[in-house]
């Protein structure tokens, strides 16, 4: 199937996309800062800068679109043009992202994987439970753990 848009309008589309402070991690810092989490932002000496730091937890949270990082769910379909390119580029993030939790990991934190659509899409948390959810792993558990629309999980 051909692309509806212009390459000059697609040019413009693809880079109205951001790259730090989207809308997700606003959403989850926002929740996290009204019941009294205090963090830090994308700190530099970490790898792969992670969205959010406790560091009185030691403690990441990551927050990952799920189209951009390869996430198998209901809001992840492949592009039908291109295909090579896609799978390439999304196939790279999804083995940068493994090295970049591995690296937090040598270096004693804890990391949450919060997916897009834990808070978008159809089957999206509430706001309520995504909070208590989060919570619940930064306060309680002590292992690495995944956030999606099906609820917290360990992180295989």
């Amino acid at each position: 199937m051909a692309d509806v848009h212009s390459p000059e309008i697609r040019r413009k589309n693809m880079r109205a996309i951001r790259g730090v402070d989207t809308k997700p991690e606003i959403k989850i810092r926002k929740l996290l800062h009204k019941n009294g989490f205090r963090y830090r932002i994308s700190p530099k000496e970490f790898p792969s800068k992670p969205d959010i730091y406790f560091p009185k937890y030691k403690a990441c949270i990551l927050v990952n679109g799920c189209f951009w990082h390869g996430h198998h769910c209901h809001m992840f379909k492949w592009p039908g043009t291109n295909k090579k390119f896609w799978e390439q580029k999304i196939s790279a993030t999804i083995l940068r992202d493994k090295r970049n939790i591995e690296q937090l990991h040598v270096l004693g934190m804890k990391t949450l994987v919060v997916w897009e659509c834990s808070q978008t899409g159809k089957r999206r948390l509430p706001d309520s439970v995504l909070y208590q959810l989060i919570e619940r792993w930064l306060v309680e558990l002590g292992d690495n753990c995944v956030l999606d629309a099906d609820g917290l999980k360990r992180a295989p």
